[in-house]
């Protein structure tokens, strides 16, 4: 059975843990109104994992405008950037390919093994495809983010 969550409406907070790895993964949301409040939470930040429905191309542009800002903005200069394509399991949903080229991140991630960066000035930089429902793909995601968290 597939449940249909609801738009976050708050920012809410929760830990998470992944092998060894704890997170404290803060939901802030996506809409518009949402989105005014992400500034306040930079400070604290350690790494971006940014969440994008594949399967709503019309909003790939407003989506990357947005990843843009964000990539751009000094705060989050050298912040690991984790960009998951979620709802593969729909039919429709964007390829990694379209989804990289949608957001203009094609040629500029980093790479999905072990890349050792601590010695650049590279951000990393990655898209997994993912599948939260299904629980499938970002765990990947969380793994390869793991290596750049100080």
């Amino acid at each position: 059975m597939l449940v249909q969550h609801q738009p976050t409406q708050y920012p809410t907070s929760e830990e998470l843990s992944i092998g060894n790895i704890k997170f404290k993964a803060f939901d802030l949301g996506g809409h518009q109104i949402a989105r005014r409040v992400w500034k306040d939470y930079y400070a604290q930040v350690d790494v971006v994992v940014y969440l994008v429905d594949a399967s709503e191309k019309e909003r790939f542009m407003e989506s990357k405008k947005e990843l843009d800002a964000l990539l751009l903005d000094e705060s989050l200069a050298n912040v690991p950037f984790l960009v998951l394509g979620n709802k593969i399991d729909i039919p429709y949903a964007a390829s990694e390919d379209e989804l990289r080229y949608y957001l203009g991140i094609t040629g500029l991630t980093t790479g999905k093994g072990k890349v050792n960066l601590a010695e650049t000035n590279i951000r990393p930089l990655e898209l997994f495809m993912c599948s939260i429902v299904r629980k499938m793909g970002y765990g990947e995601g969380f793994r390869w983010l793991s290596q750049y968290i100080k």
